[in-house]
């Protein structure tokens, strides 16, 4: 699996504490924007991709890496992983029944969300309700000393709060995206293998070959509540191969409206990844 290169440091390890300052990387290698213009078009788009095989960083030219921006569902990535670490949720297959009274669906829920979870398919269909469930049983103060820790953002989540992660409480950079995924790759974070096992599954959105992509989207108006205008958004993953250390990406744009972003996040973050020799050119958009 993903992080099995390193999973024997973790044998007898349940240490949680400070991210120590990652290993050095080469100086970026700049990716040239100027070859994906076409693509690109009016979004604004930021890309960095660190390959633990090699050290080297590749960087879209012009992005903006330090910049924090609301996580949205990428967010889902660090909350599969607390949830099973906390005992919030007992298992992966572990099913929580949707309670349509207390979390009633708004019109833009799609069928998928509108049905019981675990925690595996809630991660793949990124229904809301059932983390904002998981949040409640984390419970705040759990969640600051984890983020503050695993050095994600801002690490800013308010008391009682089940939605820190949607209503611009929680801000990262692309930079710290890559980095917190980097540490955990690199076993620095003391998650347990199985947790980051159950991760690997749940977060799988591509093969070829030896190779296979791990990613999370996430999206949201860049002014709150104002869904017919500009929308930020991410995808934020792993590549892992089998004879090669893993390597990490994000990608976070901006887009006039959701349809033009939609779509875009994954399919360009693939598109460099393939530019790069990262994946091979049969992994599906």
């Amino acid at each position: 699996m993903l992080f099995r290169y390193a999973a024997f440091l973790a044998v007898g390890m349940h240490l949680l504490c400070t991210v120590p300052p990652a290993a050095a990387v080469a100086d970026p290698v700049p990716i040239d924007r100027a070859l994906f213009a076409t693509e690109i078009g009016d979004r604004d788009v930021s890309f960095l991709a660190r390959d633990l095989e090699t050290g080297a960083e590749h960087v879209l030219a012009g992005s903006v890496l330090t910049k924090r921006h609301t996580p949205w569902s990428t967010f889902k990535i660090v909350n599969f992983l607390i949830a099973l670490e906390s005992g919030a949720v007992p298992s992966p297959d572990t099913v929580f029944g949707w309670d349509s009274a207390r979390r009633p669906a708004a019109n833009y829920w799609p069928a998928a969300w509108r049905q019981d979870q675990s925690l595996t398919t809630a991660f793949r269909h990124s229904a809301v309700w059932f983390f904002r469930d998981v949040a409640l049983k984390v419970e705040d103060q759990h969640y600051r000393a984890v983020l503050r820790d695993w050095g994600y953002g801002n690490a800013a989540v308010p008391d009682g709060s089940d939605r820190f992660w949607l209503d611009g409480s929680l801000q990262i950079s692309v930079r710290e995206q890559v980095a917190m995924l980097a540490a955990l790759a690199e076993n620095r974070l003391g998650v347990s293998g199985t947790a980051l096992d159950a991760l690997d599954d749940a977060s799988r959105a591509g093969t070829a070959g030896a190779v296979s992509l791990h990613g999370k989207t996430g999206a949201g108006p860049v002014q709150a509540g104002r869904f017919n205008g500009p929308f930020e958004g991410w995808y934020v993953g792993y590549v892992r191969r089998a004879d090669a250390r893993p390597v990490m990406f994000a990608l976070h744009a901006q887009a006039p409206s959701f349809r033009a972003l939609k779509d875009f996040r994954k399919g360009f973050a693939i598109r460099l990844l393939k530019h790069l020799g990262l994946v091979p050119d049969t992994m599906p958009d």
